[in-house]
């Protein structure tokens, strides 16, 4: 496994509509590094955002989608998503300062 630093696990977050209906409840969506575990995910969220306190971790991995151009046939790279629930007393993360 590759040697991860905490900055080089989270990628960025995911902002669709679904995404923006859980920050309410204090779940946030980042794509995070293929090789990263929840544990690592973890570290890299608290470390990155002043006075957060994560709960728990969700990850998914993406498969990579098939594109055609032509008779050339090929496909995206894979991906892995993690969905971080922070705690009842955990400040919650600015993604957009306003």
């Amino acid at each position: 496994m590759a040697d991860l630093k905490y900055y080089d696990i989270i990628f960025k977050p995911i902002m669709t509509e679904e995404a923006m209906k859980m920050f309410a409840d204090k779940k946030y969506c980042f794509y995070v590094h293929p090789d990263a575990n929840k544990v690592q995910v973890k570290e890299a969220i608290e470390k990155l955002f002043d006075g957060v306190k994560v709960k728990r971790v969700n990850i998914m991995n993406l498969k990579g989608k098939t594109k055609r151009r032509g008779r050339i046939v090929g496909k995206t790279n894979k991906r892995k998503k993690a969905i971080i629930f922070l705690s009842g007393e955990s400040k919650e993360i600015e993604l957009f300062k306003k």
